[in-house]
């Protein structure tokens, strides 16, 4: 059988470990992680299974088809999907047990003609995204309110997001989220969850947690913020994307390599190609600043990062045809990180494992 050219394995163990980490940090009643996109490119449904066995209590997605997604897939903890098309049909989520964010007088009226859903009013305390505004609050409220109370669903939750500037103005969106659990409470409706702190928020700040925290990106072992370093090394990387190298050849002095020829070989060398390149998620933007890892040592990557290949200078290495190239794992082992390629790339760790491409072939480890 070919060895596929490009493959991602992906730890359950790393992920339950991690849960388990972040619970401790940051106890709170519930703890939701989110899996949405694919499970940031990790597989939303092993993912799942791995954080619930890791003591995860609730599961978080974007939109209702990876809600269902999940419950296809035989999972049965509760979950919430909070992001709705504009004409969003909400029977099919009911009927399996899904809990629906809503942020609009109109998304609620939809939801209660289903009848007997869950439902978490998102709340803009000052993220200025998704979630009801102070303008309309007032309104949202009332109505959330006497449907509620009439029995046509239930307000069960109540959430919002930080924005994550500082430390002050997170504690500003918490005293605005305080307020509207207030104004709820004033219209007698007393929602069972309360979230509003994802990865950072959640470690940085015990009176944001609530009665539920929400982990995203922690959960993959990656770093939430650069306020929470020293925190991310207590986890480990679920993701390690390796690629076959498939040429090496020598290069003379001046020879130049790739589009354009950024890069120019001061003395001879030899250089590999490593079999993944920007469709497969590799970051054009990390060209003249990366490194892989071969055979234990880390090479810089050279030349333009292009669509289906990348060139590494492996100097008088002893790299052969068939060796693997480790792009991005768990540091311990020597390799690069996820969180290496998004600074080489002037990005965040959410977009280099969200953008593994559908060409990476998905290896599920233990």
């Amino acid at each position: 059988m070919t060895t596929p050219l490009r493959r991602a394995f992906v730890s359950a163990s790393a992920i339950r470990r991690n849960v388990e980490t972040l619970r401790a940090l940051a106890p709170a009643t519930d703890t939701m992680i989110v899996v949405k996109a694919n499970g940031y490119g990790h597989g939303a449904i092993n993912v799942a299974r791995a954080a619930l066995v890791g003591g995860a209590t609730w599961l978080g997605v974007a939109d209702i088809v990876e809600a269902l997604e999940l419950r296809s897939a035989g999972i049965t903890a509760p979950v919430l999907a909070w992001l709705h098309a504009p004409d969003e049909d909400f029977g099919e989520a009911v009927a399996r047990d899904i809990a629906l964010g809503a942020s609009t007088p109109d998304q609620l009226n939809r939801i209660a003609a289903v009848g007997g859903a869950s439902v978490h009013l998102k709340v803009d305390s000052g993220l200025g995204r998704n979630g009801v505004g102070p303008d309309r609050r007032e309104e949202l409220f009332d109505l959330a309110a006497r449907l509620h109370h009439d029995g046509r669903l239930t307000i069960d939750g109540v959430m919002s997001h930080v924005a994550g500037t500082s430390r002050a103005s997170d504690l500003a969106q918490a005293e605005e989220f305080v307020a509207a659990i207030g104004e709820l409470a004033e219209r007698g409706v007393n929602p069972v969850h309360q979230h509003m702190a994802a990865s950072a928020a959640a470690i940085l700040h015990p009176s944001l947690r609530f009665t539920m925290v929400r982990f995203g990106i922690a959960a993959y072992g990656l770093n939430a913020s650069d306020d929470v370093v020293d925190v991310s090394r207590e986890l480990t990387p679920a993701m390690r994307f390796e690629a076959s190298v498939v040429n090496v050849k020598s290069l003379r002095a001046g020879d130049g390599v790739s589009y354009n020829h950024l890069w120019r070989a001061e003395k001879p060398t030899s250089v590999a190609l490593v079999s993944a390149g920007y469709a497969d998620g590799v970051p054009r933007a990390a060209t003249g600043r990366a490194e892989v890892a071969i055979n234990g040592v880390r090479f810089p990557v050279v030349g333009r990062v292009a669509m289906d290949q990348i060139v590494v200078d492996v100097g008088s290495a002893p790299v052969r045809e068939g060796d693997v190239a480790v792009l991005w794992g768990d540091p311990a082992d020597g390799v690069p990180s996820a969180n290496d390629w998004a600074d080489w790339a002037n990005t965040i760790p959410y977009d280099i494992v969200t953008h593994v491409g559908s060409r990476v072939v998905a290896v599920d480890v233990p």
